[in-house]
């Protein structure tokens, strides 16, 4: 891929973002996991649930 096709793909993403309504772009974000889940995995949680047991 050349830098002018790789250029252009990059151009055309950050129109079809900037002409995107500001609501659709919110619904189409998903929720984003726990800073512990993110960083190491399921140990946290495993921990976690057996605390509150």
């Amino acid at each position: 891929m050349s830098f002018q096709e790789y250029l252009k793909y990059l151009t055309r993403l950050f129109v079809d973002y900037v002409e995107t309504p500001k609501s659709q772009r919110r619904q189409n974000k998903s929720p984003r996991e726990s800073w512990s889940a993110r960083w190491f995995g399921a140990i946290p949680m495993s921990i976690k649930l057996l605390r509150r047991k």
